[in-house]
């Protein structure tokens, strides 16, 4: 199968109500990771990496910083007079009602796909962040014969409030069933809800879901059709995380520190694109000192740093420890302040001699543009 003749759709606002204040005045997709990258880029990216050059991006609320981000689409690529990157107003049609579920946005945007010249689709979720190769999985689709290929990851279940299936399928990768697990932590096969198929079936699956008041794609269209839909799994290799609430979202970026997964999600061949800030290089100070980070550019750093992410523009001052601890864009940490397990958001401000502690399994999160 040919990259070209796939549209990709990404759902930003999937389950931002189980990340809490990270998505009180943004988008899942906009939430800041890594130190210079919003959880869109990592879709995205993948996308124009296997080829992919239409892509529609759907939000629902909150989309004013991923507007800003994502802008004409030229970080990726996507700056195009054909195809290329858009963003799907999120309303259903004209009495103006909001999108509620993925089944009314695809509805909602069907006439929009029929205009598209591809003849596949590839629905994918903002909050799964993974340097994946989407290459194989078309190939594996069109290999299959499938009609439908689901993305999954075996390990512990999510806690996404059942919105992540279970898979069970055969030994030739067919589903057999699809379930709905409550536990998180069971280990199964989950999906990561990046599903391929043809732009035709899912116009008329999401049409019929909607007219007979189904609100689940996965519960009333494919758990419901799994006998009748020829449904295929793929298990993505390597490191993907389903960002599924604040304590995921530290554990995915504090894995970073881990060289062997900032190969795996940094490869050469596939790189992970962002919008570009010119900032100029990280400053050190005569008496800082700096372990087990990762620290972005335009930095200035005064004081000790240690097992923490340090995102672009951010100071830390004189005399000041940093230890376990996200910190954001642009925040500024005054002078002899102590920081643990602590995750600040942008342009969030510390004053001198500041002692602030969360804990390892609940780091404590400041809002944006507060002042401590």
């Amino acid at each position: 199968m040919k990259a070209k003749n796939v549209i990709g759709l990404v759902f930003a606002n999937v389950h931002d109500e189980l990340i809490g204040e990270l998505a009180a005045a943004r988008s899942m997709a906009s939430v800041p990771f890594g130190g210079r990258y919003r959880l869109i880029d990592f879709p995205l990216s993948c996308m124009v990496n296997a080829g992919i050059s239409n892509v529609g991006v759907i939000p629902k609320y909150n989309y004013h910083s991923l507007l800003d981000h994502l802008g004409s689409g030229k970080a990726w690529d996507l700056d195009r007079k054909s195809g290329g990157l858009s963003i799907l107003p999120p309303y259903v049609n004209s009495d103006i009602s909001m999108c509620t579920n993925r089944l009314k946005s695809i509805n909602a945007i069907s006439g929009y796909l029929n205009r598209t010249k591809e003849e596949y689709v590839l629905l994918c979720d903002a909050g799964v962040v993974g340097n994946i190769d989407l290459t194989a999985l078309l190939e594996r689709h069109a290999e299959s014969g499938a009609e439908i290929t689901v993305a999954y990851k075996n390990g512990p279940m999510p806690q996404n409030e059942g919105d992540v299936m279970a898979l069970e399928m055969a030994p030739g990768g067919r589903v057999q069933q699809i379930k709905m697990i409550s536990q998180s932590g069971v280990p199964c096969n989950y999906s990561l809800n990046l599903i391929v198929m043809k732009k035709d079936l899912i116009i008329k699956l999401a049409n019929e879901a909607v007219m007979n008041n189904k609100t689940s794609l996965w519960r009333d269209v494919f758990q419901a059709g799994v006998q009748q839909l020829n449904i295929y799994g793929y298990e993505v290799p390597g490191s993907v995380w389903v960002i599924d609430s604040p304590a995921t979202f530290a554990k995915a970026n504090f894995a970073l520190l881990q060289s062997n997964v900032r190969q795996d999600i940094f490869c050469a061949e596939r790189p992970i694109y962002t919008k570009i800030r010119d900032d100029v290089p990280t400053r050190y100070g005569l008496n800082s000192k700096v372990s087990n980070s990762l620290i972005a550019d335009g930095c200035l750093i005064e004081g000790t740093v240690e097992n923490s992410i340090i995102f672009r523009g951010a100071t830390v001052g004189e005399g000041t420890v940093v230890k376990n601890c996200i910190i954001m864009q642009d925040c500024v940490i005054g002078k002899n302040a102590d920081l643990a397990y602590m995750v600040l958001d942008k342009n969030v401000t510390i004053s001198d001699g500041t002692r602030m502690c969360g804990a390892e399994t609940h780091l404590t999160f400041i809002r944006k543009n507060a002042v401590v």
